[in-house]
């Protein structure tokens, strides 16, 4: 039997809490996040055919704790862990430590900030955080990200010993942790939230699976944050943006499977429940003294989300949000769609001037981040200028630098339709 949506979402839910109980109990991150995936996978078996269970969190509790104690008495665990599993042991028994979190108690902002630790590199991070506090098992992770599940699990499994190593220990944060962290915790969410989106790698636009994980952590994130703390208004604009992006998810592509851009979307089959959700949450944090990067990027997604139609854009205006991001996060990214917000507002001519001066000061076209787009971004702009026949081969370089299936087919229709096949090979 297949899992149904509500008991997908509570298992995902309940999996930091029940990594946090395991945790507690037995002080031993790496292995007690190779119980929770036992047990989530457990009751992906059971709860289809049985129901789910009154309490499911005790019910994943307790079938992690037996999984805990199969991996800490294993031939393989005892020997390399048996000044460890001495340790858990005697942790059983003190007080302190119990089989559940106190009531109340919410473990996904501790996780979600070890996980993010310093010590490991974003990918890593990106990886373990799935995991351990989305619940996702290994096999889907590596499929996310184009990989195999070995290659995945062997990144997940040096990720907790670097942890290890670095001395992380399972405590909440204190107000100097979470300030420090919240920056490589927003980051992974965005990272996660952005591959789902456009995927890096195969015949799927979109991973609808990572897109909705991200924004659940993001609302878990905000939920867990007081209005006066200082990362308040950041991780709502990261909430507000991943909304906002995500209701245009439906028109994104045509019912051949073909990518629709934005100008040519049907905006009637955008989601006006998250636009109405994210335009909210953006207001609601727009007057605050100090903005952030997150928050400029959700007020740009709620310009266009505002337009009932393309020509509607108020392009001025969101090209100097993109200048006002600029100055604050001087990326390639967004220099890029500063580029082309310009080109909209005022002329490709100075859409292409501009790629010209950024890309002679800051080589865009070298930067594996952007170097496919710079070249869609310009054949755009010559398109518009009547050069068709340098538009169509840089649509053809651009198609050739992506692994995004659907991506590639529609530049090589953009640059088939400006120079057919039959003239280039006449």
């Amino acid at each position: 039997m297949t899992l149904t949506a509500d008991v997908e979402h509570l298992l995902r839910t309940e999996a930091p809490q029940v990594l946090g109980a395991l945790v507690r109990r037995f002080g031993q991150f790496d292995i007690a996040e190779d119980a929770v995936q036992e047990a989530l996978l457990a009751a992906s078996r059971v709860w289809p055919a049985d129901g789910v269970p009154e309490n499911p969190r005790g019910w994943l509790i307790r079938i992690g704790y037996r999984k805990m104690v199969d991996l800490l008495r294993s031939d393989q665990a005892r020997r390399r862990r048996e000044r460890e599993e001495g340790a858990a042991e005697l942790a059983m028994h003190e007080p302190a430590r119990q089989a559940g979190p106190a009531p109340g108690t919410d473990d996904s902002l501790t996780l979600l900030l070890l996980c993010c630790h310093p010590a490991l590199s974003a990918t890593s991070q990106v990886a373990l955080t799935l995991r351990a506090v989305g619940g996702l098992t290994t096999a889907e992770i590596a499929h996310a990200y184009g990989t195999t599940e070995t290659t995945m699990g062997t990144r997940i499994s040096r990720a907790k010993q670097q942890l290890v190593r670095a001395g992380a220990r399972f405590t909440p944060p204190t107000d100097a942790d979470r300030a420090d962290r919240m920056a490589s915790v927003t980051q992974v969410l965005y990272l996660i939230f952005n591959e789902g989106y456009t995927t890096s790698a195969g015949a799927e636009l979109t991973r609808v699976d990572l897109t909705h994980e991200a924004i659940r952590l993001a609302r878990m994130l905000r939920a867990s944050l007081s209005t006066e703390d200082a990362a308040t208004a950041e991780v709502t604009g990261l909430l507000a943006l991943m909304l906002l992006t995500e209701s245009r998810h439906a028109a994104r592509t045509g019912a051949d499977g073909r990518l629709v851009p934005l100008e040519e979307q049907d905006r009637t089959g955008w989601d006006a429940d998250l636009i109405r959700e994210g335009t909210a949450l953006i207001d609601g944090v727009w007057e605050r003294r100090e903005i952030g990067p997150y928050q400029l990027q959700a007020a740009i997604a709620a310009v266009h989300a505002a337009a009932g139609t393309p020509s509607e854009t108020d392009w001025p205006q969101i090209a100097a949000l993109y200048l006002w991001l600029e100055r604050l996060t001087p990326t390639a990214p967004v220099q890029l769609s500063r580029v082309v917000a310009v080109a909209r507002a005022y002329g490709p001519a100075r859409g292409l001037a501009l790629l010209d001066d950024l890309d002679q000061r800051h080589h865009l076209a070298q930067n594996p981040l952007t170097h496919q787009r710079v070249r869609a971004v310009r054949a755009h702009l010559l398109q518009l200028t009547g050069d068709t026949t340098n538009a169509a081969k840089l649509y053809r370089e651009a198609a050739a630098l992506t692994d995004n299936h659907i991506e590639q087919r529609y530049l090589h229709d953009k640059a088939n339709r400006l120079d057919p096949p039959r003239r280039r090979f006449s």
